[in-house]
């Protein structure tokens, strides 16, 4: 699956990342290849199914 996501460079320094359509998968790093592998993780988790339903 691929999802698109934003970018950002935050005012306190690193990078915030988000995936539009997943609502509250946010994500940061301290450079751009950091905030882009944390938001893969973070993607990955999001779409876990969760236990027991």
């Amino acid at each position: 699956m691929r999802f698109k996501i934003v970018l950002e460079e935050s005012d306190e320094g690193g990078y915030t990342v988000y995936a539009p359509s997943l609502p509250g998968c946010i994500s940061e790093g301290e450079t751009k290849e950091d905030a882009l592998k944390n938001i893969q993780e973070a993607i990955e988790l999001y779409l876990e199914p969760v236990e027991g339903a």
